[in-house]
């Protein structure tokens, strides 16, 4: 038999050596640029989180956009924006496209800047200077032009919305040419100069006559516009009503305050509304955007529009794909989980944190995959019963409810190792900051490699995947090579992962499945 001391180790040596400190100074593994600005991409708020400041997240984007190719670099803006859902982000990457040569700008402006949000969002962080500019320049100019010479009457009202810079301001800057007399009317309406108003758009028109008298139809414009006006219940039922989808979602507490759900059957109504299927469908909405309503209902919301937001949660999960084998989820419940998922912010910070979505992630999964084990984890795995048939709203709630301790990726790893379980994939949501299981020296790899080679002994086809919730550029586990194809990190909390993660279970072994969804993206 061979020797224990002389073979104890082989194993550990044969890992990695790690190359970089997280933020709690343990050991871990440097991403590389491409996966670092992936990560990044997708969970970078520029808001201050549990460890890092906005500042410092700036300038960890900027030094790695350098570091790619600008088609990479036009890509992950892209994917930033249509997978991540982001919108400071992809218009930074965008920005710094702008000063570089070559068409990657000009072709991935049209899929970023898809509204006037967007535009303004774009000359905001352009006029900052944190890409090393404070002009427009020709190029961002003219597809500017574009965009507003494109752009429907309904779609220039809705970006008249929002100030630094408003509308007023970027038209102002790029002085496009109006191709009729009523955009010129327009253009001039809006940045306050004479204007001929029989010429202006139909909507504006409704506008100026609602604006004078109250008593007409209310306009079909951003209610944000209205809400100086002394607005009557009856005005707020109208526009509730013709609301779209995603702007009921994000407009209950509103409503509420305005009393619409106190006209008898409007609650129902609008109920009825947020759990129609179709409707679900058309809005594209996924998981993470209904617990955000779910969490951010107040006790004005009645239960029974709550009860329907749980029904659509059911209804979004059809796009949470069901994986084929024995699959295990491992919640990060430890303290720094507490933090609000898009960071701290000075007047709105999100009440929805990362211990939260790493529950939704955690309960979707189980919800879809009835046969899925949950072990959440702190310094050690936190024992706890859960029914794949209650809710994933109800295992949510039980998974975030516990909190708390020090944060250890590789404790749940072990408890399968010391089992001697059976597994094909395990998926780990965390903030990434592993430290209580911190190793010695670097040869050894980290705690977290250590133990997944453990369970690969047990389980050699099995696979890792670790979404990482948090703006960071180190891992716990090393993927991306030859040698660790069977390590996914994914950055985000976007639904985009449950696809992602189907993705490494059907790939062919990719070493970097994350980094080559980005690249597959078509300008």
């Amino acid at each position: 038999m061979a020797s224990k001391s002389v073979f104890a180790t082989i194993v550990g040596k044969l890992l990695p050596r790690t190359d970089a400190w997280n933020h709690e100074n343990a050991p871990a593994y440097q991403l590389t640029p491409h996966q670092a600005l992936a990560q990044l991409a997708s969970t970078g708020t520029f808001n201050r989180t549990f460890y890092a400041d906005a500042r410092e997240q700036l300038d960890e984007v900027l030094k790695l956009a350098w570091q790619v190719e600008p088609e990479f670099l036009a890509k992950t803006a892209i994917a930033s924006f249509e997978r991540g859902h982001m919108k400071d982000m992809p218009a930074l990457l965008l920005a710094v496209l702008s000063a570089l040569h070559g068409n990657e700008f000009n072709r991935a402006f049209p899929r970023i800047v898809m509204n006037g949000k967007m535009l303004r969002t774009f000359v905001q962080v352009m006029r900052s200077g944190a890409t090393g500019r404070k002009s427009l320049g020709t190029r961002p100019k003219r597809l500017i032009q574009a965009w507003l010479e494109q752009a429907t009457d309904r779609e220039i009202m809705r970006a008249a919305v929002g100030r630094d810079p408003s509308l007023a301001d970027v038209i102002k800057m790029v002085h496009p040419k109006p191709g009729s007399a009523s955009r010129e009317a327009l253009y001039g309406y809006l940045i306050g100069k004479p204007h001929d108003a029989l010429a202006l758009p139909e909507l504006v028109q409704a506008f100026e006559a609602f604006k004078r008298d109250p008593s007409l139809a209310v306009p079909d414009v951003p209610f944000q516009m209205l809400t100086s006006m002394p607005l009557t219940r009856a005005h707020w039922v109208q526009i509730a009503e013709t609301s779209g989808w995603q702007m009921l979602r994000q407009n209950l507490n509103t409503f509420a305050r305005h009393g619409v759900f106190e006209v008898e059957g409007f609650a129902g109504r609008l109920a009825a509304r947020l759990r129609d299927a179709g409707e679900i469908r058309r809005a594209r909405v996924f998981p993470y955007q209904l617990m955000v309503a779910f969490t951010m209902a107040d006790a004005a919301v009645p239960a029974e529009v709550k009860a329907a937001l749980q029904d659509a949660m059911e209804i979004a999960l059809a796009n949470v794909p069901a994986i084929e084998g024995r699959v295990v989820v491992c919640p990060d419940v430890s303290g720094s989980m507490g933090s609000p998922v898009t960071g701290y912010r000075q007047s709105a910070t999100s009440q929805v944190r990362c211990i939260d979505v790493a529950a939704l992630v955690a309960a979707a999964f189980l919800r879809a995959n009835p046969t899925a084990r949950v072990l959440p984890f702190e310094q050690a795995v936190v024992d706890i019963d859960l029914n794949p048939r209650d809710s994933v709203m109800t295992n949510a709630a039980k998974l975030a409810a516990i909190g708390g301790g020090g944060t250890n990726c590789s404790a749940p790893l072990e408890r399968l190792v010391q089992e001697k379980a059976k597994v094909d994939l395990v998926v780990m949501v965390s903030d990434n900051e592993s430290w209580v299981d911190a190793v010695r020296y670097h040869q050894q790899g980290t705690a977290t490699m250590q133990s997944w080679n453990r369970v690969k002994a047990l389980n050699p086809s099995a696979k890792l995947v670790c979404i990482d919730l948090q703006p960071n550029t180190t891992t716990q586990a090393k993927g991306g090579s030859k040698d660790q194809a069977d390590i996914l990190n994914v950055g985000g909390f976007s639904d985009q992962v449950f696809e992602v993660i189907a993705a490494i279970v059907r790939s062919d072994g990719h070493p970097d499945q994350w980094v080559r969804a980005i690249e597959a993206i078509e300008l």
